[in-house]
């Protein structure tokens, strides 16, 4: 035993010098104290405690490692093999940088849609105009529509509009055929049939209500988008709500494939019809534009924000 634990000794100090020894403590040493929990034999402690603290050129080893316990190696396996703190925290550092930038450019992206999509270069012109009207609705329409509310229960309201967009599925259809949506063309000619003779002549939606057939929501100016025309700048006119100068003239066009248009071919007809249609669809609103109203500080910029944004939805829709 004793021839042993010299020999023993002699190839530990050996070992040590040539760096050899040090290298397995930083590799296959940490690796078995850490897989195993049994302690390590006595000669070999006994090597580690009575060695002298000979390092080499290569692998410099401290005293204080050599003689560090068996336990503590135990207690941190990783010790003297993990790797340096900078680099794992260079490689966090460069993710957050780079998710930094992401949402910064996705940020400036979408300021400059908003850019895009809110041009506005009459905005002066717009402003007078969208005050007239605003006038015009707080002094006249609302007084009236809420005078018509109390003569005209809400159920018959929701009558009176069934049968202007019954009457009106013809500008739906046609712009579904020209944009290639077959199904919203299959789709109103189903509900114009159904509504018409199910419907009693429109007033009631079975078509919906019953076999959730749903309106399609196309005009001219979403056909000239989808065909790639501009929307060009925004546009109020008195009288008539929110454009742009692509949804003016698709306004125009679907004019002229309404049907009221064959039917009452007088102006004045047509004009009390549309100002029907306006009163009843405002006082069927007129909660929704009472907290509107109450909830938006500048009504301009929203207004018209929220229009160019629902337009763009339906185009891509």
């Amino acid at each position: 035993m004793a021839s042993a634990l010299l020999l023993s000794i002699t190839a530990a100090v050996v070992l040590s010098g040539c760096g050899t020894f040090s290298g397995l403590l930083k590799t296959d040493g940490a690796g078995t104290l850490g897989a195993s929990s049994e302690p390590a034999a006595p000669a070999t402690v006994a090597a580690v405690e009575t060695a002298e603290p000979v390092t080499s050129a290569a692998t410099p080893v401290a005293p204080t490692a050599i003689a560090r316990g068996v336990s503590e190696l135990d207690a941190s396996p990783t010790a003297l093999t993990r790797l340096p703190e900078p680099e794992v925290q260079l490689l966090t550092w460069r993710a957050d940088d780079e998710e930094s930038s992401s949402s910064a450019l996705a940020q400036r992206a979408a300021d400059t849609d908003a850019l895009e999509e809110d041009y506005d270069p009459w905005e002066p012109f717009n402003e007078k105009m969208f005050t007239l009207n605003r006038n015009l609705d707080r002094f006249i329409l609302k007084p009236a529509a809420r005078a018509y509310r109390f003569v005209m229960p809400e159920p018959w309201q929701v009558l009176i509009a069934n049968g202007f967009d019954n009457i009106n599925f013809v500008p739906r259809m046609v712009n579904s055929l020209l944009q290639g949506k077959w199904g919203g063309a299959g789709r109103e000619i189903g509900r114009f049939l159904i509504n018409s003779t199910a419907g009693i002549g429109g007033l009631f939606d079975p078509a919906k209500d019953y076999w959730g057939i749903h309106k399609s929501r196309e005009d001219f100016g979403q056909t000239l988008g989808v065909w790639g025309a501009s929307a060009g700048p925004y546009l109020v006119l008195p009288f008539m709500e929110p454009l742009t100068v692509r949804d003016g003239i698709g306004k125009a066009v679907d004019g002229f494939m309404d049907p009221l248009g064959y039917f009452l071919p007088f102006f004045w007809d047509r004009l009390g019809m549309k100002a029907g249609d306006t009163l009843n669809d405002r006082a069927l609103n007129y909660d929704l534009f009472q907290g509107f109203e109450e909830s938006v500080i500048d009504m301009y910029s929203a207004v018209r924000h929220g229009y160019l944004q629902r337009r763009q939805q339906l185009i891509k829709e």
